[in-house]
């Protein structure tokens, strides 16, 4: 009996020791004091007393390396949002994290060699490290929960995210400036090359930034929004705070509903986006996009030039110069270098007359040169401007309460982009010649108006005449003819180095039966393409450029350089061309069963292609691209490999079309740098959609969007179903992820595929559209996986996975969008954080 009594109070005294532990463990599940350690070999970790956040080791993507790191608790994918030891990983798993005698927080190694401290400012006595359910990670005295006194806190160290409380910019006491650093890849946390800044120069405004290189800028704070940011819908669960004095120049935001998580975070690849969880879809679901299209990209048009992407769909230039100005360099406009900007076509005459043009829906310029008054009136700040002669343009700092401050550009006038809805007004200085121009422009287009009217009048009633002399005229013309001695600037001898027949126009014109819109196959930005049928009964394709067409006379004489001097079967042949009597004309073989994406996204058309043709079709655009990267007399890049550039004949065998965006690669095969962004967005490579930066690489992820569409049925462009964020490439990569690939294949393919040839086909998709161009196969390599059964590496998250959204509403006078900052901090590619 005495036994049994003995060993219930050891029962009892060790499970008091036990439940002792318990609590003492359970209280300081968010803190490490002095007397206690996270060890990577044990997976020890503390969670934030709300359970909101957790901190421990980790290693990114399919690094080994380890990295101390806080993440969300919640949330099974797990998100990074800020790394202690980001340059200085820990090759295994003995690293410690503790606080040391001076009470400053730091990581060891197995050797005890530190490999990062907090590096407190000041040594205290009981000190702890806490995380909080913000996300913070702070130094401070045991029992003081006072910001004001936390002895260090990681919010001062941002790296490359933002979360709702956090502080980004200058703390002007201290000198501190806390900035988003990228990662320099999902597997590598280490600082990339990207930064998202506030510029404190002038007026504030947040810069995202490659180096010292500006690469987009988000504008001044309006009051509402930044300016370079055109968003649409209202979302009360966080609120935007920009804070401006003499003690500090920050940005933060706060969560309204804190059962949410938002952020915001710049991407390898230096896409700053902002994104909330969704729980429904299990997914980070971004908001609007800043870097939308190509007029975001920073100083495009130069000095007082202003970007209108809507002007692209027109085919015409995104490019034009304020009231007032003219390109500095006609010739470099005519190829789309806008850099240089414009100039004065008068001088100012300061006391004599000068003026201001009021423009609206503007993205404001460049605020970095320029003087402000929080405390003056519109019109005072324009009498002010009107009587300093270096003073460009003026507007309001704030534009609630129908405008309030004043800032004047007293430099330059750079970076300015027009917005369809939304916007600015920006005052910009004109001479008084200029001005009077303005006053007499509505008589003028009055008086065009009248004019056009009756010129069309009378081309309507001699119609008749002009098609009876016409048609007089070609029956008695035959055959192919060589073009007259007037080319368009292009003489007789550089046509014959073409070494390609040329046909007379009146023989094209007739064949195609006066270009007949019965004729007519199809239509795009170049212009037209009509069947036509020769006179020995050949059956072609041509291509006529209209007078407004995208592809000019260079890309024209691009094209039929290119295809004169390249022979094979996945290339469509050039028969010959016209250039005369204003008409550009490119004559093809015939293509009887069209082009690819009029099968492939077509409900019932899509039924005539099963898996052979369509495995069949990819080997073979995969044969086009390699001989022109790697087997052709020139080495080329063809950049707009796109469903619609492939065509196919009979037998449905593919044929790789338009090669006006066309360049010739060096030897070498580096990459080359253009201010000319050409192409077709979805299908464009991000190095070339947002650096410009183009090589046979990015043909490769051209080639693998192309296969996805092919296997799927379903377009790049516009794809929202099942996940409304995600495009085709986001939605193969979860698919890929959750082991589903195969729900990604299209209806019409159900009873005709060979699995492993479409898994084979999705991976090697995936493999084409990774991020960065070193990490893409060769064509070469293309070629072979799909010929061959050799192992396939697996592929990373692809770029731009997700889908943009262009959403906006209309408001006020103003036209502005009443939203906080972080509602439109957000772009395509989330990476690492997926």
């Amino acid at each position: 009996m005495s036994g049994l009594i003995r060993c219930g109070e050891t029962i009892f005294f060790f499970s008091c020791i036990l439940l002792s532990i318990f609590v003492a463990t359970s209280s300081a599940v968010d803190t490490i004091s002095a007397n206690q350690t996270i060890t990577d070999d044990r997976k020890i970790t503390i969670v934030s007393a709300g359970g909101m956040f957790e901190m421990g080791f980790f290693s990114p993507g399919h690094s080994t390396n380890r990295y101390i790191g806080i993440w969300y608790k919640n949330i099974a994918n797990r998100t990074i949002v800020w790394v202690a030891n980001r340059g200085t990983p820990i090759g295994d798993n003995s690293g410690v994290l503790r606080i040391n005698v001076n009470g400053s927080l730091v990581l060891i190694d197995g050797t005890d060699r530190i490999i990062w401290s907090s590096n407190s400012s000041s040594s205290a006595v009981n000190p702890v490290a806490q995380l909080l359910d913000s996300g913070n990670l702070v130094m401070k005295y045991s029992k003081d929960a006072d910001p004001a006194y936390f002895l260090w806190q990681s919010f001062d160290h941002p790296t490359d995210s933002l979360l709702p409380g956090m502080k980004l910019g200058w703390n002007l006491v201290t000198g501190l400036n806390k900035y988003l650093m990228s990662w320099k890849s999902a597997d590598d946390p280490s600082p990339g090359n990207y930064t998202t800044r506030v510029n404190r120069n002038g007026f504030p405004q947040l810069l995202v930034s490659k180096g010292t290189d500006v690469q987009f800028r988000f504008g001044p704070w309006d009051g509402v929004q930044f300016s370079g940011l055109s968003l649409s819908i209202l979302d009360l669960s966080f609120n935007a705070m920009p804070l401006i004095n003499q003690k500090e120049i920050t940005f933060s935001f706060d969560l309204l509903n804190s059962s949410i998580a938002m952020r915001a975070v710049l991407s390898p690849i230096g896409e700053a986006q902002f994104v909330r969880w969704s729980d429904a879809t299990q997914t980070w679901e971004a908001y609007s996009i800043a870097q939308r299209d190509a007029c975001d990209r920073y100083a495009l048009c130069g000095p007082y030039g202003s970007c209108n992407s809507a002007q692209s769909q027109l085919g015409k230039s995104i490019c034009g110069c304020l009231r007032g100005y003219q390109p500095k360099f006609p010739e470099k406009w005519q190829v789309a270098d806008w850099s240089d900007g414009c100039v004065l076509k008068t001088p100012f005459g300061c006391d004599t007359g000068d003026r201001f043009v009021k423009y609206s829906g503007l993205k404001l310029p460049d605020t970095s040169r320029t003087w402000i008054d929080p405390n003056m009136n519109l019109e005072d700040c324009g009498s002010i401007c009107i009587k300093n002669c270096s003073c460009k343009a003026y507007s309001n700092i704030d534009i609630r309460e129908g405008g309030i401050g004043c800032m004047m550009w007293i430099d330059d006038l750079i970076d300015i982009r027009n917005y369809r809805e939304s916007g600015l007004d920006l005052y910009v200085r004109v001479s008084a010649s200029e001005a009077e121009e303005a006053g007499s422009f509505g008589g003028k287009m009055r008086v065009r108006i009248i004019s056009i009217t009756l010129l069309v009048v009378l081309i309507m009633l001699l119609c008749p005449f002009m098609i009876h002399v016409f048609r007089k005229r070609m029956r008695r013309r035959k055959g192919i003819v060589q073009l007259h001695q007037e080319r368009g600037g292009t003489t007789e001898n550089e046509w014959n180095d073409f070494d390609l027949p040329l046909f007379d126009v009146l023989l094209i014109a007739n064949a195609t039966n006066f270009f007949s819109p019965k004729n007519k196959l199809g239509e795009g930005g170049f212009g037209t393409v009509y069947k036509g049928i020769l006179e020995n009964g050949q059956e072609v394709a041509v291509k006529r450029l209209s007078k407004d067409s995208k592809q000019g006379l260079n890309e024209f004489k691009n094209e039929v350089s290119y295809i004169a001097k390249l022979q094979h079967r996945n290339l469509v042949r050039l028969l010959g061309c016209s250039i005369e009597e204003g008409e550009m004309l490119l004559i093809y073989e015939y293509m009887p069963n069209k082009s690819l994406d009029s099968l492939i996204f077509d409900k019932e058309l899509s039924k005539s292609l099963d898996w052979p043709k369509r495995y069949n079709i990819i080997n073979g655009i995969a044969r086009g691209i390699l001989y022109l990267h790697q087997d052709s007399v020139l080495r080329i890049i063809h950049r707009d490999i796109k469903a619609s550039n492939i065509l196919l004949d009979r037998d449905m065998n593919p044929k790789i079309s338009d090669f006006g965006m066309a360049r010739i690669m060096g030897g070498s095969g580096r990459i080359t740098n253009t201010t000319k962004v050409v192409g077709t967005f979805g299908y464009m490579s991000p190095e070339y959609a947002l650096d410009g930066i183009y090589s046979l690489k990015s043909d490769v992820y051209s080639f693998g969007v192309l296969l996805l569409e092919i296997v799927s049925g379903r377009k790049m462009k516009g794809f929202y179903d099942p996940d409304p964020n995600l495009n085709l490439l986001g939605h193969a990569w979860r698919l890929y992820k959750e082991g589903n690939l195969m729900n990604l294949i299209s209806s019409a393919i159900v009873d005709s595929y060979d699995q492993s040839e479409v898994l084979r086909s999705m991976q090697i998709g995936l493999l084409c559209v990774q991020p960065y161009p070193e990490d893409r196969p060769t064509m070469s390599l293309v070629v072979l996986m799909l010929s061959s059964n050799i192992e396939l590496p697996k592929p990373t998250q692809p770029g731009f996975f997700t889908e943009r959204k262009d959403q906006r509403s209309d408001s006020s006078s103003s036209q502005y969008s009443e939203l906080s900052l972080s509602k439109r901090l957000s772009l395509q590619y989330v990476a690492p954080h997926s």
